[in-house]
């Protein structure tokens, strides 16, 4: 019922093999939360999936690239034109032991204090091997850790959803400010849309404070 749903609200009415993969991920992932938890992290959690991997529910790199390598020429060229005016430090050029810390997973992780601060949440080693934020079970850890414990922007999904608070739009503080926050909002409502048809549980009735 979940993917029959999401397939025709969010994937125009199709649904590629990665695409259920990076799902079936983060839900399995879920499913191992401790009871209770609340439905509305998971839908804003795939939401947030949803947007920053340009809907394809796999780890990317920055700027979409198939290569590290691609990916630092973009960002370097860009920089070098102006084109990222809130960037002062370029964190994609390799360090002294050859590794870059441009952005990548499930959301853009980037800077090397933001890969040691989630290698201490999930226990992975993300110092040594940053390039495993690229595999789809540590890309997950890491949405899940970062999101609920505020790690990427000090911000964190209990801050948004609760019993007294509904907040859809504010939530995307959780990871970039105000950037996209109606439309990540709008992916979110409808993933709780899913998830509350596959669990059986009657629509919501009225609006949610945004």
């Amino acid at each position: 019922m979940f993917f029959k749903a999401v397939r025709a609200s969010l994937f125009d009415g199709a649904l590629k093999r990665g695409q259920v993969d990076g799902l079936a991920a983060i839900l399995d992932r879920w499913a191992r939360m401790p009871e209770p938890a609340d439905r509305r992290w998971l839908a804003y959690m795939l939401a947030t999936a949803h947007h920053e991997t340009g809907r394809t529910m796999q780890p990317v790199r920055e700027t979409f690239a198939t290569s590290d390598e691609r990916a630092i020429a973009i960002l370097e060229a860009q920089f070098r034109k102006g084109g990222l005016p809130s960037v002062s430090t370029p964190y994609w050029r390799r360090d002294g032991e050859g590794k870059s810390w441009l952005g990548r997973g499930l959301v853009q992780l980037t800077h090397r204090v933001n890969y040691a601060t989630m290698a201490q949440a999930t226990g992975i080693d993300l110092l040594t091997h940053p390039e495993r934020a690229m595999e789809l079970t540590v890309a997950v850890d890491i949405l899940f850790a970062g999101m609920q414990s505020g790690a990427f922007t000090g911000k964190r999904l209990s801050d948004y959803f609760s019993l007294s608070r509904d907040c859809w739009t504010g939530a995307r503080r959780i990871i970039n400010g105000r950037d996209k926050a109606e439309l990540v909002a709008s992916y979110g409502r409808r993933y709780l849309a899913a998830l509350r048809l596959a669990s059986g549980v009657p629509p919501a009735v009225g609006r949610s404070a945004v």
